[in-house]
């Protein structure tokens, strides 16, 4: 397909800094892998000087396999195409020592995160899971936000806010000690290194000579600088995003980082992407017509040149059961009339809580479906016993992992056993492992427990020289048998078929590390165990959530997980107020960003939407009668079919409308004749 006059213009605009307001279905990837293309072939930029950077590793993915497809391989060798974590990744890995970090540092996800903040605030907080959440995501924010935990102090209000700051201090001087760094530094620390180092800056904007960013919307104030720095006076950057389209102000998400950029780099070229190819001319009026009532940075009018289509259907059900029941049944309709597929379905909702319905309805019909944010691979417990062992390999001072597996498979080496040398390791400052080889260790350990301790730590040494030496893939494959893991799998599963599932995983994580080692990734590059485990963690950490599965089946996802999905036909559930708009958001007075949802969702459908809403609905144990969205009322009403519950008909009425029809048929005959 031809680009359009504006997305040429985007991609041969090079010579100062470029906004592109890419509405939704407008083909802002084709912009991004074509303008690529030009810069390598057209303007004597090297495929190693560009960096392309996304949000999910799946938009990674598919972006560097377009460019491929244009460029080939020669062309395109060295191109960046990652997400911002994954940059910030590289790098730390080269500039470790300017952070102060040793070269085998570990990456916590967000369950180790947890683990350790329990652990560390069990006289603050004792335990409370909620609390726990609480301070997970204020660390997150104050890092996002780029504040130190000095500074955090600093700004703290609420005696709540001072606790969790205090927390946050003992939080990083735990990672300090443990040599690790969790999601957030991944940008935060490459952020500070470029601020403050001039040399290491000039270094990276040489490296890096022409940026490309997507959905640049999501940006958070970190990765704005992280932008920032990276481009340099230079600014030779483009940034694609959509102002409409901006549904994470709860991850620290900024749209007004779109603003910014007009106030930083004066020069700015902005250029409006405003022809949709996705949606019918109904359908993207509607959006319009619902989003026209935000306040707007930049004005900007979607159109579409495929017809209106059929109109958009407004459905009411009895209650939540009568819901499901109700989506379930016309999508059966749907599907036998149209001849279409499972897949070209799909039931948005603004609640994970809202799909229990829909997946029983859809099991009790035996329809195949799929939920998006299900369990991750790496989140199953073989998998991260495996990845544990791997950490521990690759980094012998990572307590974590240690923890993990000193006893998986059963080893004897009890709670008593790992407290008495958890004890020791902090007295002395050192790591478990480490602190397992110390002669002082047999002052508070004997017996038993230090034989079986030693046992296990030897046997690591030995592993960790194996792979050292030479040959990592045979020495993987020992470990998994030296572990006796199969059988441990056997034993401790509730059904030989599980065991056999679970081991199916972990040849899957086997075979993966393996093509990696030697260089049969999509890449072709032989990378090291260290490296592969780092990239193995931080891949579970962004594609949680993530899944590449084309099976043919109904998909069922939160408007926040469709963001960047279409479908040719959408089930939008539970219009109503409390729902979307939710709840919270109504009384924080932030109705906008429920706004932005709804137009997302409405966006995600190519050919027909459905919204449905109920009469009444169980909530927390209560009946209540619900209103219908006020987004409804914002739609304009001539592109809208409600449906109006039928009236039951009496048998008189039944008799007659029978004769009328049986006259009107008499009347028609006698015309003809």
């Amino acid at each position: 397909m031809k680009l359009n006059s504006r997305q040429t213009e985007a991609v041969k605009y090079i010579s100062g800094p470029c906004l592109v307001l890419a509405g939704a279905g407008s083909g802002k990837t084709r912009v991004i892998t074509n303008k690529i293309a030009y810069l390598v072939q057209h303007c004597d930029y090297k495929a190693r000087n560009i960096a392309a950077l996304t949000f999910t590793n799946k938009a990674a993915r598919e972006m560097k396999e377009r460019v491929g497809k244009t460029l080939g391989k020669k062309e395109a060798k060295g191109l960046m195409v990652s997400t911002f974590h994954t940059l910030g990744l590289n790098i730390i890995r080269r500039e470790y020592k300017a952070l102060g970090l040793k070269a085998n540092f570990s990456l916590f996800d967000d369950q180790d995160q947890m683990a350790l903040l329990k652990e560390l605030t069990e006289a603050e907080l004792d335990g409370d899971k909620d609390l726990l959440k609480l301070l997970q995501s204020a660390i997150s924010n104050w890092k996002n936000e780029m504040l130190s935990a000095a500074e955090a102090q600093a700004y703290a209000q609420s005696e709540r806010d001072q606790l969790f700051a205090h927390c946050y201090e003992l939080y990083q001087r735990q990672m300090k000690a443990y040599n690790a760094l969790d999601f957030d530094d991944l940008i935060l620390l490459p952020v500070l290194l470029l601020r403050d180092d001039q040399e290491m800056r000039q270094r990276w904007q040489n490296k890096i000579r022409y940026l490309l960013v997507d959905e640049y919307q999501d940006t958070n104030t970190s990765q704005y600088l992280f932008v920032k720095l990276l481009v340099g006076e230079r600014s030779r950057f483009t940034v694609v995003g959509d102002d409409d389209q901006s549904v994470y102000s709860w991850r620290g998400a900024q749209p007004e980082n779109l603003g910014l950029l007009q106030k930083d780099f004066p020069s700015l070229r902005v250029i409006k992407l405003e022809q949709n190819y996705r949606s019918t001319s109904r359908i993207l009026r509607t959006a319009n017509i619902l989003i026209a009532n935000n306040p707007h940075l930049f004005e900007k009018t979607l159109f579409s040149e495929i017809p209106d289509g059929e109109m958009l259907k407004v459905i009411t059900a009895k209650n939540e059961d009568h819901e499901a029941e109700k989506v379930i049944g016309e999508l059966i309709a749907h599907r036998f009339l149209n001849n279409t597929g499972y897949k070209d379905y799909s039931i948005l909702y603004r609640g994970n809580h809202q799909s229990r319905l829909f997946e029983k309805s859809l099991m009790q019909n035996r329809i195949p479906y799929k939920i998006s944010g299900g369990t991750s691979f790496f989140s199953r417990s073989e998998i991260k016993d495996i990845m544990a062992y791997l950490r521990l390999l690759t980094n012998l001072d990572d307590d974590n992992a240690f923890l993990r597996i000193v006893n998986t498979p059963r080893r004897e080496i009890g709670p008593v056993t790992l407290e008495k040398l958890g004890t020791y390791a902090n007295m002395r400052g050192k790591s478990l492992f480490a602190s397992s080889f110390e002669l002082g260790l047999e002052q508070h350990l004997a017996g038993r427990g230090l034989e079986n301790l030693q046992r296990f730590t030897r046997w690591i040494v030995e592993m960790s020289e194996n792979i050292e030496r030479g040959d990592s893939v045979a020495a993987l494959r020992e470990l998994v048998r030296d572990i006796h893991y199969e059988d441990w799998l056997y034993e401790s599963s509730p059904s030989p078929k599980a065991a056999e599932m679970r081991m199916k995983n972990v040849s899957q994580l086997y075979s993966w590390v393996t093509a990696d080692l030697e260089g049969d990734n999509y890449d072709n590059e032989v990378k090291t165990l260290k490296e592969i485990v780092q990239r193995l963690t931080l891949r579970d950490m962004m594609e949680r959530g993530e899944d590449d599965d084309e099976a043919d089946q109904v998909q069922l996802m939160t408007l926040h997980a469709s963001k960047g999905l279409e479908f040719p036909y959408v089930y939008l559930v539970g219009a109503e107020e409390g729902i979307l708009p939710h709840q919270t958001s109504v009384d924080e007075g932030n109705v906008e960003e429920e706004r932005r949802l709804a137009y997302v969702g409405i966006t995600r459908a190519q050919k027909e939407l459905t919204f449905t809403l109920c009469k009444e609905r169980r909530q927390y144990g209560e009946l209540i009668k619900p209103e219908p969205s006020r987004f409804l009322y914002e739609l304009p009403q001539d592109d809208l079919q409600w449906e109006v519950e039928k009236r039951p008909v009496t048998q008189q009425e039944r008799m007659q409308k029978g004769q009328s029809h049986i006259a009107n048929l008499r009347a028609a005959m006698f015309k003809k004749n």
